[in-house]
């Protein structure tokens, strides 16, 4: 018996026999990781080049997924490679199941980000730049990632969104369309000429381009308030230039009106007094 085991020829009959039992699943399991690799990158760059020609479609998003496609063949790979050698795949992907289960329930808040960020990415309510009202704070938007949304204040303060909170409210998008409408509530005496209030007005308006001539603006009387007659003015402008054109027509409207002789009145009550002593 010892001498058949240190026999030469014993040996090699038995490696041989190994390399034929193992050899060909090594081999196979070897080609199939080769050209499993190679699939998955080549389905990479085909998947991210082809939602690169989508307009409207996010390049973060695209990169994300085009990963995501590469991963997903890795991973049939790896269990094909796995079957060569008589692995149970299916028993070790139930537990990949349970595992990826049990770490989706852990991470559940960080998957609903990612979620809402798939869907901000795809669908585009906001971009960079525009200026928005999300879940109580305003700003323009400075970046969507997959997790967050960031946007900047007036004076410049970062505000760290969560998507899943994104995605859950109301957006309010102030950039979204190309024009906008400014709102003036503008009070007049009650011995005020109104005919000739309402002229003054619509010439402060003609005279300034960033007034939009359609859709033409509103001059209306709208209220007989207790200290003044009240005129709502509705003026049209881009969307750029809301914020300048609201600040220089309020201006205008104010020295317009002193140069027409037309007064702003201020709040005010009569008051009478009655003495009882005197009556």
């Amino acid at each position: 018996m010892g001498q058949e085991e240190g026999n030469p020829l014993v040996v090699v009959e038995q490696l041989t026999g190994i390399l034929t039992t193992y050899g060909l699943s090594v081999i196979g399991a070897i080609l199939i990781l080769i050209i499993g690799v190679f699939i998955a990158g080549r389905l990479r760059r085909v998947t991210e080049r082809s939602l690169d020609k989508i307009e409207r479609f996010d390049p973060t998003l695209s990169k994300f997924l085009s990963s995501s496609v590469r991963y997903v063949v890795l991973a049939v790979t790896v269990v094909a490679v796995l079957d060569r050698f008589g692995v149970e795949t299916m028993s070790l992907i139930a537990v990949l199941g349970a595992a990826g289960l049990a770490i989706g329930l852990a991470l559940q808040g960080t998957l609903s980000n990612i979620a809402a960020g798939v869907m901000l990415l795809i669908f585009r309510p906001l971009k960079i730049g525009d200026s928005v009202e999300i879940a109580g704070h305003r700003g323009s938007v400075r970046g969507i990632t997959l997790f967050v949304t960031e946007l900047a204040t007036g004076d410049n303060i970062q505000i760290i969104i969560p998507n899943g909170s994104v995605w859950g409210t109301a957006i309010k998008n102030y950039s979204f369309h190309s024009t906008r409408r400014i709102d003036f509530t503008i009070g007049v005496g009650y011995g005020d000429d109104l005919d000739k209030a309402a002229s003054t007005i619509q010439a402060v308006i003609a005279a300034d381009t960033r007034c939009l001539k359609d859709p033409e603006s509103l001059i209306a009387v709208s209220e007989l308030a207790d200290s003044s007659v009240n005129f709502v003015v509705r003026v049209w402008c881009r969307s750029s230039d809301y914020g300048s054109l609201k600040f220089a027509l309020t201006k205008a409207f104010k020295e317009g009106l002193d140069r027409a002789g037309i007064s702003i009145p201020f709040p005010q009550r009569d008051i009478h007094v009655f003495n009882e002593n005197a009556a």
